[in-house]
């Protein structure tokens, strides 16, 4: 019985001093990294996960960085050329933030170079330009992070519908609850009704309804819409209008490029002339007309315009569909 009871009294001792060696250990020993593949799966998804969260983390606290504050696009002393064609010879601009820019000039002037530049599609041969603070040379996935580009056609997959086009390119683009999106794009741009239809059956104003609703996923800071309305008829360029002035409503910065000078004169806030490579004039639509003479108040009968007789028997509501079915109706309705 003694025997025995010391037994125990030696093993309980042994276990007592075992485990204050170990405490010993744990207590100077060096807080290391695991090594891979080292814990349960679970435990290495969450490292795995913590270091993409610092990683992130650090990624954009690096980019606000290199940030720079000031206007939304900033454009200075830009060249371009092909081979000994001079394109960009100096160009200069600033855009503020909210605001739509209208850079206008005949087909050949250069603005869609000067687009394919902000963009981080074409690198200019000289001069400096930021969008939304990041320089376009040295930044170039950030500047790219806070744009979209609409070019000149719409770019719609015509097999899909008009909603399955926005869940798409939600889906691209690793934005959550990308059928929320949709929805909501589709009410702001007013095809709700057409959203189960095939592109191909959408009119040229949907498409591009349609094109600048996809450009708009992501919430982009800045937007460039290089000639919105080529090719479209006077009713759906008023569609597109309406659509264009709802993005700065909301705070978008919106870089139209056209050579319709009414299109300019319904829409910028501030307007630039881009002529022989370089920018003539750059100001509100006020000061531009200050730049000619006072104009004679002299009074003639005016006689409609196709476009007045056009909008009057078919109507400018701005939403797609068949023409009245009583134009004399609709005359009356206008007067």
């Amino acid at each position: 019985m003694i025997a025995s009871r010391y037994t125990s009294y030696a093993y309980i001792g042994n276990k007592v001093l075992e485990m204050t060696t170990k405490v010993a250990q744990l207590a100077v020993r060096p807080r290391t990294t695991p090594e891979p593949g080292a814990g349960t799966a679970e435990q290495r998804h969450r490292s795995r996960r913590g270091q993409r969260t610092v990683m992130k983390v650090r990624t954009d606290m690096q980019t606000t960085a290199n940030r720079v504050q000031g206007p939304a696009i900033h454009v200075k002393g830009l060249e371009k050329s092909y081979k000994k064609l001079e394109v960009l010879r100096g160009v200069d601009f600033d855009v503020a933030r909210g605001s739509i820019f209208a850079l206008l000039g005949s087909n050949g002037a250069g603005k869609t170079t000067v687009v394919k530049i902000l963009s981080t599609l074409l690198k200019a041969d000289a001069g400096t330009a930021s969008v939304d603070g990041f320089d376009v040379a040295t930044h170039a996935a950030a500047v790219r992070e806070s744009i979209s580009l609409t070019g000149q056609f719409a770019a719609v997959d015509e097999i899909l519908s008009g909603r399955e086009n926005l869940v798409l390119v939600a889906q691209l683009r690793h934005v959550r609850y990308p059928g929320t999106i949709a929805e909501d794009l589709l009410d702001r741009f007013s095809l709700t009704d057409a959203a189960a239809r095939k592109v191909s059956t959408y009119s040229g104003g949907m498409r591009r309804r349609l094109d600048i609703a996809m450009s708009l996923i992501g919430n982009p800071q800045v937007i460039f819409l290089d000639e919105p309305t080529a090719g479209l008829d006077p009713q759906a360029r008023i569609e597109v209008w309406r659509a264009v002035k709802e993005l700065a409503e909301h705070g978008t910065t919106v870089l139209l490029t056209t050579q319709y000078l009414d299109e300019a004169e319904q829409l910028a806030d501030r307007i630039a002339i881009l002529h022989d490579g370089r920018i003539i004039v750059n100001g509100t639509l006020t000061e531009l007309q200050q730049l000619l003479p006072p104009a004679k108040v002299e009074y003639v009968e005016k006689q409609p315009t196709l476009e007045d007789v056009f909008l009057a028997i078919v109507g400018d509501d701005g939403l797609d569909g068949d023409a009245r079915s009583d134009p004399a109706s609709a005359r009356t309705t206008k007067e």
